[in-house]
Formats: structure tokens, C-alpha cells, sequence
């Protein structure tokens, strides 16, 4: 029994991935937050994984009814068709608009000044240049991909569902691609927060992710500073804003919006899924945008400990996964071209291991683990909202096809259908509204809330 729900977990987590409509290989997260076949911790997540069973298997019917994934459809070669539709779309939803301007508002709050000037550019610049891509040819980008394979930190099977194949996974197009500065395929506020089929997977559903996960990062701190009476320097704020901000600033670029709705499939990156604890048996691979994003940050010269910080988003370094963040940010440095160690994202221990640096004062005594700071593992507990999103966007999809009809738009016809009225309902409401007004009005319910916009339904 354990061993089927280690697959099915790791299905789910690809599930940011599997139960998002995305190949099967698109990414890790989940397995790599809370599932390990080797942790001695497995009886405390039993009920987790009995839980969100149903959840899986449901979702990948739904990613079937609602939209093909662009492994039998677009060529994730150029960019995508359906870009500038979403972006129009998450411009009109003031749901998503409000979400974006919380995010400003959060961003000014950032005291340290290169954080907070990085930030506003990533954020808010609607051309700001991808660092991490600037002057890439065709050859410097064989060269990296070489350079991932060799170091076990991509695998090239994980490639078989994207048209375009490994060189589109690990470098999905932008605009002005290989000059001094390329551009993001699209606006920061019109991706996604998931591939298709999964949590917050329709424009500006990055928008809402974030808040989302901002919010929580801010109750954190003050829980922490509150209950154990830690002082105000006691954990860094600045760390704890910008980590949440930042840690998905990629799906920009990884989940372009295909021309019916759906989206770009996501590369695994970050391992090669069975010898990845320093040569033993692991698996660190996660999507691509986690990976992209932590490269972008290091082009742009951000400093190791907000580094560190948003690579630990998919696994906190805790608990024998620090491999998982140490392999996530060797791949990064590739990508970005630099040495992690002479930058101080990574040290070399006495067995030749890369491993977390020790930071602030984490030095000052011979520690018997990993060198961890708080600001980590509140990043991690800070995106973990999962559980409830990934379920809703499953059970609201299923509820969607049954009302769509009431609209006379039918879910068979998958281009209209997704750009007309589910990625509409979606940006104008959210699938986590209408998952709990559906749990205490049912069917009309729901109806009754896509009446408020059905002048948007066209």
C-alpha cells in the first residue's frame, strides 16, 4: 500500500502538474514538500495522501474533458498564441487587478534597497530583461543544456511530452530571445498559477497564488515573533516579502497560453530523478519556473540568503531534503552561468559534497545538520496551500462542465469552451469562491454567481 500511494503522491505532485493537466513530468513540488519513500515521518502525511486520492484521479479525467496539453498540440518553440487573449483577459477581472496592487503594495514595504529595486523591475516592468537569458545563441544554450544532462541535473526523458523538446523545456521562448535583453513572453499579472487543470491554472491566477501566499508569510512572521516572543531582527521581513514574490515570478515564461486555452507544458528540472543525494538514491527534480526563477535572481546579483530563501518554496532544506534545495540551486547557477561557491550559494564540506552555506552566525558552533535558517522553512509553510487550491480547481472544472450547457457553451468544443467560459469564470470569480459556495448551495449556486458576469461570456 505504500508504495501505490508513493506514486500516486508523486503523480500529484507532478500534479502541480499530473492533477493541473500538465505530462506527467512536469514537476516534483509536492513529493518534494511532503513525501520522501525513505523519511521515517510517512504515518503523519497517511491521511494527507488518502485524502487528496480522489483529487488526482478526478483532476486527470477533467484535464482530459476541459483541454489537450501542448505535448499534442502547440510547438513551445514560439511563443504562445494565446498570450496576449490572457493578458487582456486578467487585465479586465478587477479580482486580479487588486491582487496585483496588494503585490505592489507589498514590494514597498522592502526596506532593503537592491531587494526592493530588483523587485519593482521583475514585477512591474512590463519589459524588464530576462538577466539570466541575455545574449543566449542557439550554441551557448546547447552548452548549458550539455552541461545539465552531464551534471544529472535534468533528465532527457522528462522532455518527451514538450514539442520543441529539452532546449524548449529549459528555455521556453521570449521576446527579443538572444539579444542584450530579452522579455518576458507575457505580463507578469496574465500567468498562471499552475499548469492547466491545477491550482489557480487561468490568467492572473498568479495574481491570487501570490497574494495568497504573501499574506500567509506576513501571519507567519507574526506568529513566530508573537508566540515564541522572538524580536523584530530576530527573522528577516525583508526575506519573508520578497521570497513569496519572487519564487514563481517564472511561470511568465514556462506556462505560456497556448491559442485554445490551455497552456505550455513544464519541464522537470533540477535532477535526474534517481541518483540525485549527492549520488544516492533521490529525486530533486521540480518544474522549471522554480529553478529559472532562482536563476534569474542570481544573474541580478540577490543576495545568497533571499537566494536560499526561495529555493526552499518547493522542500524545505529540513528533514534529509537538503540535497533536494542544494541541486535546485547548482542547477540554477548553471543556467545563470556562475560558480554557486565563489558566489556563496553553495560550500564544498570535507566529503566533497556541495552543501548550504552557513550564513549569518550559523558557524559559530559545529552544528550536526544542515546549516538552516528560520526564513527557510517559513518560506516553505508559506506556500503550502495547495491542499485546498489543487482540490478546488478538481471539484469546480467538474461542476463548470455540468453548468456550462446553462450558458450554451459546450465542453467538447475545448477552444471555446476554455477561452470563452471556464478561464473567464475562473479570472473573474476563482475556483476557490466557487468551490465554497458549490459546497453550501450546490449546482445553483454556482450558476447564480456566472449570471454576475455573463456579459463577460462571450
Amino acid at each position: 500500500m505504500r508504495a501505490a500511494f508513493t506514486i500516486m503522491w508523486t503523480c500529484f505532485r507532478y500534479g502541480h502538474t499530473s492533477s493541473q493537466g500538465d505530462s506527467i513530468s512536469a514537476s516534483t513540488e509536492v513529493k518534494c514538500r511532503l513525501v520522501d519513500t525513505d523519511s521515517t515521518s510517512w504515518p503523519r502525511y497517511e491521511k494527507t495522501i488518502l485524502m487528496i486520492t480522489r483529487t488526482i484521479l478526478l483532476s486527470a479525467c477533467i484535464a482530459g474533458l476541459a483541454a489537450p496539453q501542448s505535448a499534442t498540440g502547440a510547438d513551445q518553440t514560439k511563443l504562445g498564441a494565446g498570450n496576449a487573449s490572457a493578458a487582456a483577459l486578467a487585465s479586465d477581472s478587477e479580482l486580479i487587478r487588486s491582487a496585483y496592487e496588494f503585490l505592489k503594495r507589498q514590494i514597498s514595504r522592502i526596506q532593503d534597497p537592491k531587494i526592493r529595486s530588483a523587485t519593482v523591475d521583475a514585477l512591474t516592468n512590463p519589459r524588464t530583461c530576462i538577466a539570466s537569458r541575455a545574449g543566449l545563441d542557439a550554441g551557448r544554450k546547447a552548452a548549458i543544456v550539455q552541461k545539465l544532462i552531464q551534471e544529472g541535473l535534468v533528465n532527457p526523458a522528462d522532455a518527451t511530452p514538450i514539442q520543441g523538446g529539452l532546449n524548449a523545456g529549459v528555455f521556453p521562448p521570449a521576446i527579443d530571445d538572444g539579444s542584450a535583453c530579452p522579455a518576458l513572453p507575457m505580463p507578469v499579472d496574465a500567468a498562471p498559477g499552475g499548469s492547466f487543470g491545477g491550482h489557480h491554472s487561468h490568467p492572473g491566477g498568479l495574481m491570487l497564488h501570490e497574494q495568497f501566499n504573501v499574506s500567509s508569510s506576513l501571519s507567519l512572521i507574526d506568529n513566530y515573533r508573537r508566540v515564541y516572543r522572538v524580536s523584530g531582527s530576530g527573522l528577516n521581513q525583508d526575506l519573508l516579502i520578497a521570497a513569496p514574490l519572487w519564487h514563481d515570478w517564472a511561470k511568465a515564461i514556462v506556462f505560456q497560453w497556448n491559442a485554445d486555452g490551455s497552456e505550455f507544458t513544464e519541464l522537470n528540472l533540477g535532477g535526474n530523478g534517481s541518483t540525485d543525494a549527492w549520488g544516492q538514491p533521490g529525486d530533486s527534480r521540480t518544474g522549471a519556473h522554480h529553478v529559472i526563477t532562482i536563476a534569474e535572481m542570481m544573474k541580478r546579483g540577490l543576495p545568497p540568503e533571499l537566494v536560499i530563501t526561495t529555493a526552499s518554496a518547493h522542500s524545505a532544506p529540513t528533514l534529509g531534503n537538503e540535497y533536494k534545495v542544494v541541486n535546485w540551486l547548482r542547477t540554477a547557477a548553471v543556467l545563470a552561468q556562475i560558480d554557486p561557491v565563489a558566489q556563496g550559494f553553495l560550500y564544498l564540506d570535507s566529503q566533497k559534497h556541495l552543501r548550504l552555506p552557513p550564513l549569518r552566525k550559523l558557524a559559530s558552533v559545529s552544528l550536526p545538520g544542515t546549516y538552516t535558517l528560520a526564513e527557510y522553512v517559513i518560506h516553505n509553510l508559506s506556500d503550502d496551500d495547495y491542499s485546498l487550491t489543487i482540490t478546488a480547481i478538481a471539484d469546480v472544472q467538474t461542476v463548470l462542465a455540468s453548468v456550462a450547457p446553462r450558458f450554451r457553451f459546450d465542453p467538447a468544443d475545448q477552444a471555446t469552451y476554455n477561452t470563452q467560459f471556464r478561464n473567464k469564470v475562473l479570472s473573474y470569480l476563482s475556483a476557490e469562491r466557487l468551490w465554497m459556495i458549490y459546497a453550501n448551495q450546490g449546482e445553483d449556486g454556482v450558476t447564480a454567481e456566472i449570471v454576475k458576469i455573463k456579459g463577460k461570456l462571450k
